[in-house]
């Protein structure tokens, strides 16, 4: 669970019945095992018989969870608010899309997400430090190193065809030049990484050629950074594997030669079944036809089962996945990574390989080897959740702050509400929580 110390303590010692494989890289569990916090970081994992005296450390009973490592959303888009307008939300002004972004900070939080991948945000001038430019960036700036705010790796804005999404939200090229210019831009602007949209106004065909998008990949890795593309249509997604970018996003239509070249290419999938497991909610939520006539719904349940075959594919030609939920850029919100993992389990995945999706391969993909993982030594990111073998109530059941501090909140988040329920009682808090 993540650490939070009361009163005095600058400690916390964790007692579980079980502790997923370090590494979450098999099905094993750890079980009766101790945690000890100190200072934000792990300093030691024991079976609890032989666990040593933690001193004034403020103990948390948590028998009868599954102690997980900190989440990373792979796929986020914090400035945007989700939901069924969600495109029309990119139109906002800067003011209220930061305001979005320090809602959607808290969500995240809450519901046990330490990381964030934002790979794309509107750009414009930013009303707090006046830079034109992805707000992303800003906002990666001014969160870093605070409390409880997500460690952020950022896009900046959208390189795209121009006419595929409405003008003004995105950075659009018309030709291969300007697409090389662009995506350049943005990591001239700050960004971490660069990411193209292969969706283009045409759906029959890719809006750049592999050639086009080579010369990105290329001119990017020289300078360090990598690529991404989004990939919804099997056209961009045979030209991002065969371009050689460091990952696919999304990746609904994936066929089986695509996804062995990705595999052979080493080019990562983030996955973001989330989306299309709203699009099916709206049907019932909503009075907008594209998801609630019949035809509307026939064609979501279509590109449902056609992106169930696609992550298969992925998964059997041992594709590196992540998992993201796409919100805020897509139609979840902020704190529905749960739904994410429970659909790779739909997909045909392990439950903890579909959790190792939300955590140490997610690390994996943002250069981070010591995210979602837990090892003596490293920053604390835990949440102790009940063990189901579906893993259904990841993102339901209580999670706690992931910092020492001086105060322990107890959070209550509903990954199909967009609106978290909050308890604090810190006067419990502060001693002993039992799971």
């Amino acid at each position: 669970m993540p650490g939070v110390g009361g009163g005095n303590a600058d400690a916390l010692s964790a007692h579980t019945e079980r502790l997923g494989d370090d590494r979450w890289r098999s099905s094993q569990l750890r079980l009766g095992t101790s945690v000890l916090v100190r200072d934000g970081r792990i300093a030691w994992i024991r079976p609890t018989e032989s666990e040593e005296d933690s001193g004034d450390a403020v103990v948390v009973d948590a028998g009868g969870t599954t102690i997980v490592p900190g989440l990373v959303d792979c796929h986020s888009h914090l400035t945007l608010p989700g939901g069924s307008h969600w495109i029309d939300r990119g139109g906002d002004s800067a003011a209220e899309l930061l305001r979005y972004a320090e809602h959607n900070a808290r969500l995240q939080t809450q519901s046990g997400v330490r990381w964030a991948r934002d790979v794309g945000a509107p750009a414009g001038i930013d009303p707090v430090d006046g830079q034109r430019r992805a707000l992303s960036i800003g906002l990666r700036d001014r969160w870093r190193g605070r409390a409880p705010y997500p460690h952020l790796r950022v896009a900046g804005t959208w390189v795209t065809k121009a006419g595929t999404l409405p003008s003004g939200l995105t950075a659009e090229a018309d030709t291969a030049g300007e697409l090389l210019e662009l995506a350049l831009r943005q990591l001239d602007d700050g960004a971490d990484f660069i990411k193209l949209y292969l969706d283009g106004p045409d759906p029959d065909a890719a809006p750049w050629t592999v050639s086009d998008v080579e010369r990105v990949v290329r001119a990017a890795h020289e300078r360090g950074a990598k690529v991404t593309a989004h990939a919804g249509r099997l056209n961009g997604t045979r030209v991002c594997a065969e371009a050689g970018v460091d990952c696919i996003e999304h990746g609904f239509e994936i066929d089986e030669e695509s996804a062995q070249l990705m595999a052979e290419k080493q080019v990562a999938l983030v996955s973001t079944l989330a989306v299309l497991k709203s699009w099916m909610s709206f049907g019932q939520t909503t009075t907008i036809e594209r998801f609630t006539s019949k035809g509307g719904r026939d064609a979501i349940a279509r590109r449902w089962e056609e992106a169930l075959r696609s992550i298969r594919f992925a998964h059997a030609a041992g594709v590196m996945m992540g998992a993201g939920t796409d919100f805020g850029g897509g139609s979840a919100r902020a704190n529905q990574m749960a739904w994410e993992v429970e659909a790779l389990v739909e997909a045909g995945l392990e439950p903890w390989e579909a959790l190792a999706a939300a955590t140490w391969k997610a690390g994996q993909i943002l250069d981070e080897p010591d995210v979602g993982q837990l090892r003596g030594g490293w920053a604390c990111g835990l949440l102790p959740r009940p063990w189901r073998p579906s893993f259904r109530s990841v993102g339901t059941v209580a999670g706690l702050a992931d910092r020492l501090g001086r105060r322990l909140d107890l959070d209550l988040a509903d990954h199909h509400n967009p609106e978290p329920i909050t308890t604090r009682d810190k006067s419990r808090a502060h001693r002993r929580i039992r799971a």
